[in-house]
């Protein structure tokens, strides 16, 4: 697909005539250049073409079927370990006399495909619930076909075609504009940019930016104003929504660290099976000339005790409970050894548009020519701060807050001036008003109608009310209603004009202050210069707004704005999330850094990031980005957190730079220009709600919510799912050493100090299946509960891990070592004073095997101490430990005892077993304690 739409938009998809931009040539030789005309392709044509060039859709990610899914949960270095062991116990019965050791195989097997399934199913219903996510692509397009217009579903446009385009309508594909009249497009999803762009039929320079090409929409944007009809010029892969999803495709491939850390566990396990059965081999059978037989058969029993058979199976559960409650907080986890990668992640790379901030504009600040500036906050009464007017034309912004606020009444009547302004602008606007109230158009007027039905104006408009427009242009930088009255000084009919502020103050003579129209003096415009360039400074899109009453309905366009009275100016900008502010300050006291990478200005991009709590210091733009070399970069993105004006590939070499200095990095977004950035984090967290699809396919998290506070949760949930892993690996490995180091020293002093019982071939200190016994049940059981622990007081107060700190760190080998050491002597010196007691190598081995039980379900909660967690804090774990000490009993005293080769045990020989437990239990609070001070954080 890549080599595909590489070479269609060389040879045209991105390219006219000869080479020639489409934003480059004008509308007719587009049109020739496609083989169409303004009335669109006929039927047949269209048909025709849509053979040709395939649906209009983006190519889907490489799918995973249910099958591949299911073959992947095998695959893991554990798994094939464990298929190993079974295939060890069954070889056994390939020897001459022996018989197939079914039993062994079977409880692996079982263990095995248990855990593959479950695995299975939480990939699978994350997959389903991300395509139930993708349902977002527009369904129908307007187009002309043989001169006439209709709908056709999206995916059957072709280049050639004709769309009509009006406000609220997706663009469909990338097309160059035939006619426009007032039209802007947002385009924020495709290039970052938050604020609309003006589209217009006429071509522009061949080298200008995607940002720039105003002669070209682009699928995946939305027609926020305005109407335009434009030829389609590329379709599915080969628009730049494509192109974008083609760069995706080429990301490389990153396991999670988790992943890496799992393998490299499975990798150290299996060379420790094989060098202590090769070792144990050579010494007996060079040392002590054991039956090659009975040597096989401590080496099934090595390889039964070693592998951890419930550790994938723990693993997996502990992943999908994590992902489970992720889930519930609103956050869709795709893979879940992502969930564990979370904890793992030390810096946070965010888009700003939509993700910190609502991707919504709104009036946050207006200023009245009696030097007034009105705080406006969504639904909430104004609070108006008073300036001293002897500033000498300081804006009312400056001092804000050395003035005193009040809280007036939003009811309209009691400040005229802030009604009359704001009025203003709710009538001066194109808007349309949806069922239920809300209101459809470009998002700056939307936000003028908001801001005055906040205050108790009413924010509708009704059409009829206009006697006479001039349409907004980007040459005109303003726009002019005339309606038939206003609440204002003067009589009707009464022209409404709105624009940038320098264009508004322009044509202005007078003032509206207090209720009275007074000269508009050089003092006067001096201030409201001063207060547009304070507000800019705050990153405020400025407009000014003025009236004319007696307003000449048959007067050119100069003339009916002209002589204007100024109003003043209302503020707006795309407000920080609610929530965001408090998550980037928890991710900082966790040591994870937060960056901003957008595509504003640097001066907005560095006011919102200082208004959500990111350092804003230094600001890089993507230019600055481009030019600078690898190494340069690297110094760069240790200093700088705030990137603005950047693209796409600016976004990857960024993440890179991070990666390459050891960075676990979670990358945030929701837009297209996001996913190439996704696709490489380690951790791609999209939007669910405002993301597109080529984000979500791209990413490893989908917040359904799009809050980023749901990042900082998921953050510390993976920071406590990763010290629910370290516990029960912990657990389940030094149970495992010590087992191993019980059959392999106690075969090698049985045969020393009770020659005769350890001749047979049979004489083992414990058998397979009771290990088998001690791994899936005794150790599986409490450790599922350990996967269920809460997490701990601290877990957002610490440093995050360093990137190459796996699961077994210094401190949890040095527990895993000391507790099987401990483990290893007390168990055998019990079953070697039980041997020489009683005589019977049963009952010995059933004495070991019971005292292993009972210690290794007290090592559950020493494995704990390190946390700092209440014994009574985790009800599962009781529960699980109530359960296996349960089924053990049912084991010793029930006839399920012969399958086990195991004998009931009286009072004596449970005194036995107290006994060694004592010091083993000595022996496990003296390790947490010197662990404590040797590794120290």
């Amino acid at each position: 697909m890549h080599e595909q739409a590489t070479a269609h938009r060389e040879a045209g998809g991105a390219s006219g005539r000869e080479g020639v931009p489409w934003h480059a040539l004008d509308g007719e030789a587009a049109l020739e250049r496609l083989g169409s005309s303004r009335d669109g392709l006929d039927g047949d044509d269209a048909a025709r073409r849509l053979d040709e060039e395939g649906p209009n859709e983006l190519a889907d990610e490489e799918g995973v079927s249910p099958l591949s899914l299911l073959v992947s949960q095998f695959t893991g270095p554990l798994i094939l370990l464990l298929f190993v062991a079974a295939g060890l116990s069954l070889a056994v019965g390939l020897l001459p006399g022996r018989e197939p050791g079914y039993t062994d195989a079977a409880l692996i097997l079982l263990i095995l495909f248990g855990n593959g399934l479950f695995g299975f199913v939480q990939d699978y219903r994350a997959e389903q619930a991300l395509a139930a996510l993708r349902e977002m692509a527009t369904p129908e397009a307007t187009v002309r076909r043989g001169g006439s217009i209709r709908a056709v579903p999206a995916t059957e446009v072709v280049p050639g075609d004709v769309v009509v385009l009006e406000a609220g309508d997706a663009v469909p594909a990338d097309a160059r504009i035939l006619t426009a009249a007032d039209c802007r497009a947002d385009e924020s999803t495709l290039t970052g940019e938050s604020v609309p762009v003006d589209k217009a039929a006429e071509a522009v320079d061949a080298d200008a930016a995607l940002a720039d090409r105003r002669s070209v929409l682009h699928a995946g944007t939305t027609v926020v104003r305005g109407r335009a009809e434009a030829v389609v010029v590329a379709t599915a892969m080969d628009t730049e929504l494509g192109a974008i999803a083609d760069q995706l495709g080429q990301a490389r491939q990153r396991e999670t660290p988790f992943e890496i850390e799992v393998d490299r566990l499975g990798r150290r396990i299996g060379v420790g099976i094989v060098a202590l059965i090769l070792l144990i081999a050579a010494v007996q059978l060079f040392l002590t000339a054991t039956d090659p037989v009975v040597v096989l058969l401590v080496a099934v029993t090595l390889a039964v005790a070693a592998v951890p058979e419930g550790l994938p199976a723990v693993v997996t559960l502990t992943l999908a409970l994590g992902s489970r409650t992720l889930m519930e907080r609103n956050a869709l986890v795709r893979n879940l050894a992502v969930v564990e990668s979370l904890g793992a992640v030390d810096y946070i790379v965010t888009d700003k548009t939509g993700t910190l901030t609502e991707n919504r504009m709104t009036v946050t600040r207006a200023w009245l020519p009696n030097d007034r500036t009105v705080e406006l906050g969504g639904g909430s009464a104004p609070a108006v701060t008073a300036s001293a007017s002897e500033n000498g034309g300081a804006s009312a912004a400056a001092d804000s807050e050395a003035a005193t606020a009040t809280k007036p009444d939003p009811d309209p009547d009691s400040d005229p001036a802030l009604a009359a302004l704001l009025s203003c602008g709710a009538r001066c606007n194109d808007t349309k008003e949806l069922d239920g109230g809300d209101h459809r158009g470009d998002p700056t007027e939307v936000a003028l109608v908001s801001a005055a039905a906040d205050v108790g104006l009413d924010g509708s408009r009704d059409p009829n009310d206009r006697l006479r427009e001039v349409p907004f242009t980007s040459e005109r930088k303003r726009m002019s209603v005339v309606v038939d009255e206003f609440d204002a000084p003067g009589d009707g009919p009464v022209a409404l004009v709105k624009g940038a502020p320098e264009e508004i103050v322009a044509r202005c003579d007078r003032v509206l202050v207090d209720g009275a129209i007074e000269p508009l003096t050089d003092e006067r415009r001096e201030r409201v210069e001063a207060t547009v360039t304070a507000f800019a400074d705050d990153a405020l899109r400025v407009l000014g707004f003025a009236y004319a009453p007696g307003a000449d309905l048959d007067a050119d366009d100069e003339t009916l704005e002209s002589g204007l009275v100024f109003l003043g100016l209302q503020g707006m900008t795309d407000p920080a999330r609610e929530g965001v502010a408090e998550a980037v300050a928890d991710c900082l006291d966790a040591g994870v850094r937060v960056t901003m990478a957008t595509g504003d200005t640097p001066r907005t991009a560095r006011a919102i990031a200082r208004e959500v709590g990111i350092d804003a210091d230094s600001v890089v733009t993507g230019t600055e980005v481009a030019a600078m070399d690898d190494e340069e970069l690297g110094r760069v993105v240790e200093e700088t957190n705030v990137f603005a004006r950047v693209a796409p590939e600016h976004k990857v070499r960024i993440l890179r730079a991070l990666q390459d200095a050891g960075y676990t990095v979670a990358m945030t977004g929701d837009g297209v220009n996001d996913a190439p950035a996704l696709g490489n984090a380690d951790v791609g967290i999209a939007m669910g709600d405002r993301g597109t699809q080529v984000a979500q396919g791209a990413s490893d998290v989908v917040l359904r919510d799009d809050n980023f506070v749901t990042i900082r949760d998921a953050i510390a949930e993976g920071r406590g799912i990763f010290d629910n892993i370290r516990k029960f690996v912990n657990y389940l490995l030094s149970a495992n050493a010590g087992e191993v180091l019980v059959v392999f020293l106690g075969t090698l002093l049985g045969a020393a100090l009770f020659p005769g019982t350890f001749a047979s071939e049979s004489a083992l200190v414990i058998t397979p299946v009771a290990l088998l016994w001690l791994n899936l049940v005794t150790d599986g059981f409490p450790a599922l509960a350990l996967g269920a622990d809460p997490k701990s007081d601290d877990v957002m107060h610490r440093p995050p891990r360093p990137r190459d700190e796996g699961v077994l760190d210094r401190r949890t080998m040095a527990s895993i070592l000391g507790i099987g050491v401990a483990l290893t002597a007390t168990g055998l010196g019990v079953f070697f004073y039980a041997l020489d007691r009683s005589g019977d190598l049963v009952v010995a081995q059933t004495v070991l095997f019971t005292f292993l039980v009972t210690a290794e379900l007290v090592r559950t909660q020493s494995v704990r101490l390190r946390y700092r967690l209440s014994p009574l804090s985790n009800p599962w774990l009781l529960g699980a430990v109530g359960l296996s000490l349960a089924l053990h009993l049912v084991l010793l005293y029930t006839p399920v005892a012969d399958l086990f080769g195991v004998v009931p045990l009286g009072l004596t020989e449970w005194g036995w077993v107290a006994g060694a437990f004592v010091p083993f239990l000595a022996a496990n609070l003296c390790l947490v304690w010197l662990n404590d001070r040797l590794f120290a954080p």
